[in-house]
C-alpha cells in the first residue's frame, strides 16, 4: 500500500527517504502532511528548543558511587548512577 518516497528537506535541501513504514505510522496517527525536514534537521530543531538540563551530583543509593541526576537530591528520593539505573530498568 505504501512505497518509499524521496523528499527534499526544506531546512538543508538534502534528499531523504520517507519510508513505507514511516508513512504507515503517520497514517495510523492521523497525520496528513508529509515531513518537511530530514531526521538530522528535525533532531537539531528539537534540541535547539530544549534548554540544557541542569544535573546534580548525588551518591548512588545502590552502589555508593557519585551519580549525576536531573533532579535536586533529597533524603526521600534516591538517586542512582547510570549503571545501577540501567540494571533496575532491565529487572522491571
Amino acid at each position: 500500500m505504501f512505497e518509499d518516497k524521496t523528499l527534499v528537506c526544506k531546512e538543508c535541501g538534502n534528499e531523504f527517504v520517507f519510508t513505507a513504514g514511516e508513512q504507515e505510522f503517520y497514517a495510523s496517527r492521523g497525520f496528513e502532511n508529509e515531513p518537511q525536514r530530514c531526521k538530522s534537521c528535525r533532531d537539531a530543531r528539537k534540541n535547539a528548543t530544549r534548554g540544557t538540563r541542569e544535573m546534580y551530583e548525588a551518591t548512588c543509593a545502590a552502589c555508593g558511587k557519585v551519580a549525576r541526576v536531573p533532579f535536586q537530591p533529597r533524603e526521600d528520593r534516591p538517586g542512582y548512577c547510570s549503571e545501577c539505573f540501567a540494571k533496575m530498568k532491565e529487572e522491571q
